[in-house]
């Protein structure tokens, strides 16, 4: 997989390439990332990325120029020029078809769900912008997802940008030591996760619960079943709605609905 940030703070991004997850997956060849400015494609001498709103209006406007000129470099795309000046792209011989998110608070809401559907996906471009917003023409005509990870507003899409890739690239094959981590991560199998515990066995008069240290397999995995089943419906109900439930785990429900003890 290989995923290019268009940002004018590639700074941010770097420190987070190298660490952890996605430090390891980097060096490991599972994922190439790269950060790119995209104030080098200004194409005018005060490197200038943004202007005015057209019809007035407070903060200033990310140019489409420098965004389309910067999104071309990377597929290998060349300009050549029209006769009225202008530059028009030549396509990429590259039947590979990037994915490219725009990071806004205007977007669809992001969840475990498109994490897995972009980590199918052999090249990803994120769009991080700042000042007041982005050129219309940007959306319309560049950008194939419009991506937001929650209704509220940061400075730039890096933050946001960087949340995204670290968790499509946890899932891409070889990532994590352990290959089941991310099949039973929270929100992987439509419920939050089950509760982990580790030595010692007792810890300031606090236990591990007897069935964890009974060996019998079978039935840990009934107990973990439950008990993700019982914190998605104390923490996060609404998950259940869409959760793919067995028959079972429907009458594990009623069960547990039936104990809540009123307030």
């Amino acid at each position: 997989m290989r995923i290019d940030v268009l940002t004018l703070f590639p700074e941010m991004c770097e420190g987070v390439f190298s660490t952890s997850i996605l430090g390891k997956a980097r060096e490991k060849g599972i994922v190439s990332l790269n950060a790119v400015n995209f104030r080098d494609f200004s194409g005018n001498k005060h490197n200038s990325v943004d202007d005015t709103p057209y019809g007035g209006g407070g903060g200033m406007v990310l140019k489409p120029d420098p965004i389309f000129a910067a999104v071309e470099h990377v597929l290998g795309i060349e300009a050549s020029p029209l006769e009225n000046g202008s530059e028009s792209a030549v396509p990429s011989p590259s039947s590979v078809k990037p994915r490219i998110i725009l990071m806004c608070p205007q977007g669809k809401t992001y969840n475990q769900k498109i994490a897995e559907e972009l980590a199918q996906e052999q090249h990803l471009i994120f769009i991080c912008g700042h000042y007041e917003g982005y050129d219309e023409r940007i959306r319309e005509h560049l950008v194939t997802d419009e991506l937001s990870i929650g209704d509220y507003v940061l400075t730039g899409g890096e933050l946001p940008a960087l949340t995204v890739i670290d968790s499509v690239v946890r899932l891409q094959p070889g990532a994590l030591g352990n290959e089941t981590s991310a099949i039973t991560d929270s929100f992987s199998t439509g419920l939050l996760e089950y509760p982990h515990y580790t030595r010692p066995a007792e810890f300031r008069g606090w236990k591990v619960p007897d069935m964890l240290l009974s060996g019998h397999h079978a039935n840990i995995e009934v107990w973990r079943r439950e008990q993700a089943l019982q914190r998605t419906l104390e923490r996060r109900p609404d998950l259940l709605e869409s959760a793919e439930l067995t028959l079972k785990d429907k009458k594990t429900l009623e069960r547990l609905k039936n104990e809540i003890k009123p307030e």
